[in-house]
C-alpha cells in the first residue's frame, strides 16, 4: 500500500466523530457494558456493584455529590483502574484483554482540568490525541495533521490553532481538550465534569458543542456532572450514585424527580419540564433539615 493511500484511509477512518459518520450496521449494541463492578481502596468502597450499558450514539450521564464515585467509575470505564470484582466489556470483549494502546484507540477521556507543563500551542495539544495511532518512534504526518484540524473545526477552534494553550480562557481550553479527544478517533468519549468552573456562557457553549457532536456526529458519550440541568438536556439515560451505590437508574425523565434529588443531595427541588427548552429543569428550593 502506498503512503498516500494509507494516509487517505487514516483520514477517512477518523472522520466519523468529527464529520458526522454513523456506526456501521455490524457495530455491537453495547460498546460499553459493566456488570456488578466493585472497587475498593483499602477499607473504602468507592464503587459498589454498579451495572450499566451504553448504546452506540447514546449520551449517558453519571450524577452524584462529591465523593459519590463518578470519577472512579469513569476511570474504570477508561481502563485506568481495574475493578476488584465484576466485569467490564468494550465492544463485547473483556476490557482487561485490550492493550493500553488498543484501548486508547477506542476510548478517550476528557478530565476536569488540563494543565500543559510546557508552552504548547493549541494544535500541539490536539495532535497529542493522535499518539495511540502512531507507530513506535513515528512522528505525526499529514494525515494526522488533517485529523487534528478536523477536530479543531468541529469544536469551533480552528482560528486558535497557533495560540499558546496557556493563553486561552477556561471555556476555550475545554474545547481544545475535547478536540484532542476527538482527534484520538474514539468510539467512546468520557467526560468528567465538562462544564465545571465555567461561566454561564461557556457552559452553554460546551453543552451546544456536545449536543452537536452527538446529534450530527453520532459520538457516544458518558459524562459525569453536578449540573442536573445539563444532564437533563443532554442525556437519555442516567445513573444516580451516592457513596458508590446506585440509588436510581434509567431514562432521565423517569429518574430525575424531586424524590431522587432529595435522596441524592439532601435538597428539596422543583422538577418541571421547561416550556421552551423542552427538557426537565431542576430548581433547588431548600436544604432538607
Amino acid at each position: 500500500m502506498s503512503a498516500a493511500t494509507e494516509n487517505s484511509q487514516r483520514v477517512r477512518a477518523a472522520s466519523f466523530p468529527v464529520e458526522g459518520g454513523r456506526p456501521s450496521q455490524g457495530a455491537p449494541e453495547t460498546p460499553l457494558d459493566l456488570r456488578d463492578v466493585t472497587i475498593r481502596f483499602g477499607s473504602f468502597t468507592a464503587v459498589d456493584r454498579v451495572s450499566l450499558s451504553v448504546a452506540p450514539g447514546e449520551v449517558f450521564g453519571l450524577l452524584g455529590p462529591n465523593g459519590s464515585g463518578k470519577t472512579t467509575l469513569l476511570r474504570l470505564m477508561s481502563g485506568t483502574l481495574t475493578p476488584g470484582s465484576g466485569a467490564i466489556t468494550v465492544d463485547g470483549r473483556p476490557i482487561r484483554t485490550f492493550s493500553r494502546l488498543d484501548l486508547a484507540r477506542r476510548i478517550a477521556m476528557v478530565p476536569q482540568e488540563t494543565h500543559a507543563p510546557f508552552d504548547f500551542t493549541v494544535i500541539d495539544i490536539v495532535l497529542m490525541g493522535r499518539f495511540p495511532h502512531l507507530g513506535t518512534f513515528a512522528l505525526e504526518g499529514p494525515a494526522d495533521l488533517a485529523i487534528a484540524k478536523q477536530a479543531l473545526a468541529s469544536t469551533g477552534m480552528s482560528a486558535f490553532e497557533d495560540r499558546p494553550f496557556a493563553t486561552l480562557s477556561g471555556g476555550e481550553k475545554q474545547r481544545v481538550v475535547i478536540a484532542s479527544a476527538l482527534a484520538q478517533s474514539p468510539a467512546l468519549l468520557l467526560l468528567d465534569e465538562p462544564t465545571a468552573s465555567l461561566d454561564l456562557g461557556h457552559q452553554l457553549d460546551v453543552q451546544l458543542l456536545l449536543t452537536r457532536l452527538n446529534r450530527d456526529g453520532g459520538v457516544t458519550m458518558v459524562l459525569s456532572t453536578h449540573d442536573l440541568n445539563l444532564a437533563a438536556a443532554l442525556c437519555r439515560d442516567l445513573i444516580l450514585l451516592r457513596a458508590g451505590r446506585v440509588i436510581a437508574q434509567g431514562p432521565a425523565d423517569d429518574v430525575l424527580t424531586p424524590e431522587t434529588v432529595r435522596a441524592l443531595y439532601g435538597v428539596d427541588a422543583d422538577v418541571t419540564r421547561h416550556p421552551v427548552a423542552g427538557h426537565l429543569t431542576v430548581t433547588p428550593l431548600a436544604r432538607v433539615p
